[in-house]
C-alpha cells in the first residue's frame, strides 16, 4: 500500500474517533463503539505483509524474516500516525482557536491526495522525453 493510501485511512480512523468522542459527549448513543476498531483491524490486515515461513525454519531465521517483511509495513503505520499528530500538536500549540481538528485532518487528507498525485507524474501519460 502506497503511504498517501495508508495516511489517508489513517486520517480517517482518526476523523472516526474524533466523531465517535463528540458523540459520546452529546450522550446521543448512537455511535458505533466498535467502529474504530474494525477500521484499524481492517487497516493492519491491508498493510501487513502475509509470510511464508518454511518448515524448516529455526526461531532466529523466524524472527528476522518476520522482522524484515513487518518492519516496512509497521514504518508506514508508525509514520502516518506521527505526521498526523504533528499536524495536530502544531495547531493546537499555535493556539489557533479557528482551526478545528476536523479542519487539520481534512487539510492533511488533501495534501495526501496530492502527494499520490504527484507520484503517479505526467510520465504516466506523456512518456519518457
Amino acid at each position: 500500500m502506497e503511504q498517501s493510501e495508508v495516511l489517508k485511512r489513517v486520517i480517517g480512523i482518526l476523523t472516526e474517533a474524533g466523531e465517535m468522542q463528540r458523540q459520546a459527549e452529546e450522550d446521543t448513543g448512537s455511535g458505533d463503539l466498535d467502529a474504530g476498531g474494525s477500521m484499524v483491524t481492517t487497516l493492519l490486515n491491508e498493510t501487513m505483509p502475509h509470510i511464508a515461513i518454511p518448515a524448516d525454519a529455526s526461531v532466529e531465521e523466524m524472527a528476522v524474516l518476520v522482522g524484515r517483511e513487518v518492519g516496512g509495513a509497521v514504518e508506514q503505520l508508525v509514520g502516518a500516525f506521527t505526521l498526523a499528530f504533528i499536524a495536530l500538536a502544531q495547531i493546537h500549540d499555535s493556539g489557533q482557536q479557528d482551526v478545528s481538528s476536523t479542519d487539520v485532518l481534512q487539510d492533511l487528507a488533501l495534501r495526501a491526495e496530492e502527494l499520490s498525485s504527484d507520484d503517479e507524474g505526467p510520465e504516466g501519460s506523456e512518456g519518457s522525453s
